[in-house]
């Protein structure tokens, strides 16, 4: 009896050890999971972009325990910053990336973590970013997941192609005739100039629309096919139909501030651009009418072709909070933060039917969105290379060698074939 009591008894207490270990271990996990944790994200153009907060409120409502707090770091400078800081031994834990330059830097120079383990422990499906992810692996890793996938469309203010009494742009629109209509909706001078167009400072504004052909792309041994869309552009400046450059840059003049004044008929910018547009309107900034469409497109090439950019989020590798940075990405990255997204207006890279219906319906949208975002074929901005950074740098210095009217554009061409070719080599 005493036998079998003292045997009983051990098992119970085994089994009472046993309960009491899992019951401490899940305390001890629950406790930590609502630990709080600040988690820290780069970004830009906070003030005028109101996506970022959005999602991170999303985010801190399901998730009280953590606040996100976010580094606001200019647009213009934001990869030369990041570059600075990261090299320095920053430990931002979110590195928000930009562009493909960028994310290559990063990458090669081992400041962001490969995030395969991650992806495969939540089960994360790399084809709901249809083919972007895609773009982003590199060697068989990836090293941060897309959030938006925004594209170039074109942009103009209703109210002054009323005025002038005609036709808004259609979908399917050369940069012929892109410049001819320019030409028409230019008037009157000074403080009350009207200008038909406008070219934001940034190379790609000019550089994009001579890769939607698909015979060329930015990485090239040669960049006279680049000199029909620049001469174009030089001459709207010249002739006063575009913001001269120089004057753009002298000012730091942002494109929506001159757009939402009312000074500009046509944009041609991303589609990030409507989320912005929506939040102004909203908020009072401007009164008059918009719309959107396709980006123009070079003679012969399908209406509907384009370029495209991919923005991204990335843990930074001197990180103290690495798996809650994970966290935050997937949630930003994934479906939830998608809804949010294009709940402000902004395309996101998961785009479901319940994402987009949530896009047309945002107030403020334009009816013509939908039709205008359509595409059938996206050119990537800049493919990975491992001198991409080299090649954009490039590229950026005689753009504005060119804009400014410092060389030619033969001139400018030849200097960046040069080069460009030497780095290659």
């Amino acid at each position: 009896m005493n036998k079998w009591f003292n045997r009983r008894t051990a098992n119970a207490l085994v089994a009472l050890i046993a309960v009491l270990a899992l019951s401490g271990g899940f305390i001890s996990n629950q406790a930590s999971a609502q630990d709080e944790v600040t988690l820290t994200m780069s970004a830009w153009d906070v003030a005028t972009t109101p996506y970022w907060q959005a999602v991170i409120d999303a985010y801190e409502a399901e998730h009280p325990n953590v606040t996100i707090e976010l580094i606001d770091v200019p647009s213009a400078d934001y990869q030369d910053t990041m570059n600075i800081r990261l090299s320095g031994g920053d430990d931002t834990d979110i590195i928000t990336v930009k562009d493909i330059p960028g994310y290559s830097a990063m990458l090669t120079r081992g400041q962001i973590v490969p995030l395969n383990d991650y992806i495969d422990a939540d089960g994360v499906d790399l084809s709901a970013y249809s083919g972007a992810a895609d773009e982003l692996t590199y060697e068989g890793s990836i090293y941060a997941l897309p959030f938006r996938s925004d594209i170039w469309i074109l942009y103009y203010n209703k109210d002054v192609f009323d005025a002038a009494g005609l036709d808004y742009p259609t979908n399917d629109m050369t940069w012929d005739e892109f410049d001819a209509l320019a030409r028409q909706l230019t008037s009157g001078s000074g403080a009350d100039k009207i200008y038909g167009a406008h070219f934001h400072v940034w190379r790609s504004a000019v550089q994009l629309g001579t890769v939607q052909d698909g015979l060329n792309t930015i990485i090239s041994d040669d960049y006279s096919f680049m000199a029909p869309m620049y001469n174009m552009v030089t001459s709207m400046q010249k002739d006063g139909i575009i913001m001269d450059y120089g004057e753009l840059r002298a000012g730091n003049i942002h494109y929506s501030g001159v757009f939402e004044n009312g000074q500009i008929a046509m944009l041609p910018m991303g589609s990030w651009f409507i989320g912005t547009l929506v939040a102004a309107q909203a908020d009072g900034v401007f009164d008059f009418n918009w719309g959107v469409a396709s980006y123009p497109h070079p003679e012969g090439v399908e209406a509907g072709t384009t370029a495209g950019t991919l923005t991204s989020l990335a843990i930074n590798e001197q990180s103290d909070n690495k798996d809650a940075a994970w966290d935050f990405i997937k949630f930003y990255t994934g479906e939830e933060g998608a809804k949010v997204l294009a709940g402000t207006g902004n395309l996101p890279a998961v785009r479901t039917p319940e994402i987009l219906e949530i896009f047309a319906s945002k107030d403020g949208v334009p009816a013509e969105a939908i039709d205008a975002l359509q595409t059938t074929t996206v050119r990537l901005e800049l493919p990975m290379h491992p001198q991409v950074g080299e090649v954009e740098q490039i590229l950026n210095e005689e753009h504005e060698l060119i804009m400014t009217n410092s060389l030619s554009v033969e001139e400018g061409l030849a200097e960046t074939t040069s080069r460009i070719s030497e780095v290659l080599q």
